[in-house]
């Protein structure tokens, strides 16, 4: 299929409105083509050195033809790459977006002026996404649209089926419809999180109305049929029926409703490989943004723990979880890190801090971290701009950055994962 015949078949069709003929100079940070030229626009789809044809809409632009395509340019794997607002990069050949992906976090490191060493970027697609947020609305007539979010949009787009989920979702998009019919009110949408876990899938609805006895029983009969683990709504057990519970090094957690994961097995298991590493013979450490442990229950294998989290949930299923053979003691501390950081005198006695941050960062831990006389911090990020920026806090503090992994759990997409080791 040629890229013409690409366009017309998944763009959807629109009425031109002051087209225009672009080149494209570079893909931005977000995936978006930017386009040369004084005026510049920011267009999906597309790769650089190609001459598309777009129509603005501000600064971004609705891509209706490609002119000139890029030999760069692949057939994408998903039949909704396009309307589906899931994948970015579908189109574009594995060596570049390697690249691409790796500049995201050098180009972030550059506009801070930190040098450090940067790995290759490591591929921790594995077997695919074990998470999945679908959103599910009824129209104006009957019909129930159960999908994905379109687009910078909130359309939904109906799926059956995608290539980067985990093969424990692939019944998420059936699921999904039959849990809709059973609550979704006309006009009100309903978010539906799915977590593959050992015992089965773990299913957390939001957005729903209160559920009766009625709709508990129809929950529970369709969790019994489909064989899902627990049915939830904002956090509030419907239905149990097994443990939904995953293994992280010698322990089990049973995690709290929607709980966060990485989105990977692979990248989990990568992210950890390279905190242990570089944790080296540290015997006690502080995993600072803990969440249910994938850090702390590893690194109690072989050191002791301080684990803080403001998520009582889940800092809870990881104290439980570290009362498992063979592990050393992990005291857990409930506390909002942003309004209330560590400071340098509750983390005496630590050899090491590992750091792992929402997008915002940790712009206030890293100030204290700076003022403490820790060796050593680790610090995972999804964020290579706040990575960044909490880089230079540490660096005024006399820490060095010794090296950058990238980590690429999120194949097809803008986001990237990295692992930096800071030292004295």
């Amino acid at each position: 299929m040629n890229a013409r015949e690409w366009t017309a078949r998944r763009l959807p069709s629109i009425a031109p409105v002051m087209n225009e003929r672009v080149v494209i100079d570079h893909v931005g940070h977000q995936g978006d083509g930017v386009a040369a030229g004084a005026a510049k626009a920011f267009v999906p789809y597309v790769l650089p050195g190609e001459t598309v044809e777009i129509a603005r809409e501000g600064g971004h632009a609705r891509l209706l033809k490609i002119l000139r395509a890029s030999p760069e340019r692949i057939e994408p794997i998903c039949p909704h790459f396009g309307t589906c607002g899931g994948c970015a990069l579908q189109h574009w050949q594995e060596e570049s977006y390697r690249a691409w992906k790796r500049g995201l976090v050098m180009d972030a490191l550059a506009r801070e002026k930190i040098e450090a060493e940067i790995a290759p970027l490591a591929d921790a697609h594995g077997g695919g996404r074990r998470r999945a947020v679908l959103h599910a609305r009824r129209g104006e007539g009957k019909e129930i649209k159960t999908g994905f979010a379109g687009r910078r949009s909130h359309s939904i787009v109906p799926i059956d089926a995608c290539p980067v989920l985990a093969s424990g979702l692939s019944r998420v998009f059936e699921i999904g419809r039959r849990v809709a019919e059973i609550l979704v009110a006309k006009e009100k949408p309903l978010d539906l999180h799915f977590t593959a876990t050992e015992g089965g899938l773990d299913l957390d609805v939001r957005g729903s109305g209160p559920v009766g006895e009625r709709l508990t029983a129809l929950l529970a009969r369709l969790a019994a049929e489909e064989k899902l683990a627990r049915v939830t709504r904002h956090g509030e057990t419907i239905v149990q029926l097994a443990e939904p519970s995953l293994a992280i090094g010698r322990a089990r957690v049973l995690l709290p409703p929607g709980a966060f994961l990485q989105a990977t097995q692979a990248g989990e298991d990568a992210l950890a490989k390279l905190v242990l590493d570089a944790a080296g013979k540290a015997k006690k450490i502080a995993d600072l943004f803990c969440g249910v442990g994938p850090f702390a229950l590893r690194l109690a294998e072989r050191a002791k723990v301080l684990a803080a989290d403001s998520d009582e949930p889940a800092v809870s299923a990881l104290s439980r979880a570290a009362k498992a053979p063979g592990l050393k003691p992990v005291e857990t501390l409930t506390r909002d890190l942003f309004r209330r950081p560590l400071v340098a005198a509750e983390l005496k006695g630590c050899d090491a801090v590992v750091l792992d941050p929402p997008r915002q960062g940790a712009e206030a831990q890293a100030r204290e971290l700076a003022r403490s006389k820790i060796g050593k911090v680790i610090y995972v990020s999804c964020s290579p701009a706040t990575f960044a920026r909490d880089a230079k806090i540490l660096a005024s503090g006399g820490y060095r950055l010794l090296r950058v992994t990238p980590v690429d759990q999120f194949r097809y997409s803008a986001h990237v994962e990295l692992v930096g080791v800071f030292e004295r």
